[in-house]
């Protein structure tokens, strides 16, 4: 007998009355975005786009349906996540690391929810049904067994299946960052203190890829086109990289342990596919629209692509105080 586990994504339920973590019946909820961050950064009345971009919601309007041993857990999690961010870089990089993937989990996967909802309804409208392909179903599941660590016994052993980094950030107001990719789980968030990104299921394989330019970044509070730069490193990383990392979920009647599993490359197939300055300029000029940068001025002719992070000739890391643009 193993642990049973509600997982949504086996039976596509996105109920109002059924916890979106525990499967409980319920009729309580919780915010997407935690209370204290709407209210710490005011944007609880702006609205924020679904992918197609024809739906949008309001931030404060966003809630999921939860169970009040979930609501507790999360409103525990959170007072220790916010004591940490009054203490900036110092106090968010001293967090473990699961702390910050259940915390940031919660939005990215609030947003997932509203995302297969919003699909749902609009496919029914048509007569049509909502299906996910079997990959999107393992993705997804996977990701909410991960987030369950929260009110589960649900643990990590060995290779973590995530990648995270937490860096000093300097803005020249309270300013707050985000975005993210809900369908590759992508999340990054910036404020005057420090930035955070988070690859939640790449297996850790991203950070490695990137631990030279985060080795060089040690020491330096980043100027904020460096991290949108930075996330943009991970964003294209997720996109070339050519292997599903894969997990091994062993289950009792106690408890759920996640092993990353090791990658067995083939021949003539390396980890990640080939790295194309021109659609990775495209993606660094979307991030980098609000200072006027274009593709244009990232990709030049007998020049190399422009960079806030390392001198394309030396590979030496910009300092952060060098760099004459806004922040």
């Amino acid at each position: 007998m193993s642990l049973s586990l509600f997982n949504p994504f086996d039976e596509l339920i996105f109920d109002e009355h059924f916890c979106f973590l525990s499967g409980d019946l319920t009729n309580e909820s919780i915010s997407v975005f935690p209370e204290w961050l709407l209210e710490h950064f005011k944007f609880g009345d702006e609205r924020i786009e679904m992918m197609d971009k024809e739906k949008s919601y309001i931030y404060s309007d966003l809630r999921l349906p939860a169970s009040q041993r979930v609501i507790s857990a999360f409103k525990n999690l959170d007072k220790k996540i916010q004591a940490a961010f009054k203490n900036g870089f110092d106090g968010m990089s001293a967090l473990e690391e699961v702390e910050i993937f259940q915390w940031s989990g919660r939005i990215v996967y609030g947003l997932l929810y509203y995302e297969m909802l919003y699909e749902k309804q609009r496919l029914q409208r048509q007569g049509r049904e909502f299906s996910l392909s079997p990959y999107l179903r393992e993705r997804f599941g996977n990701f909410h067994l991960m987030l369950q660590s929260l009110i589960a016994p649900v643990s990590f052993e060995g290779k973590k299946p995530w990648s995270i980094v937490v860096f000093p950030l300097k803005y020249s107001a309270d300013i707050f960052s985000y975005r993210d990719d809900t369908v590759n789980l992508l999340f990054s968030m910036g404020v005057n203190a420090f930035g955070i990104i988070v690859c939640f299921r790449d297996g850790g394989l991203i950070a490695e890829k990137e631990s030279d330019i985060l080795e060089k970044m040690k020491g330096h509070v980043l100027h904020p086109i460096q991290f949108e730069e930075l996330y943009a490193r991970f964003h294209y990383d997720d996109y070339i990289m050519q292997y599903k990392p894969e997990f091994e979920i062993e289950e009792s009647d106690t408890e759920v342990i996640i092993q990353t599993k090791p990658i067995e490359l083939v021949p003539n197939k390396p980890l990640f596919g080939n790295w194309t300055d021109d659609m990775f300029a495209q993606l660094k000029a979307n991030y980098w629209s609000v200072y006027g940068i274009e593709r244009e001025d990232i990709l030049q002719f007998q020049k190399p692509p422009l960079s806030y992070l390392e001198n394309p000739y030396t590979k030496d890391f910009v300092d952060p105080k060098t760099i004459e643009l806004p922040f």
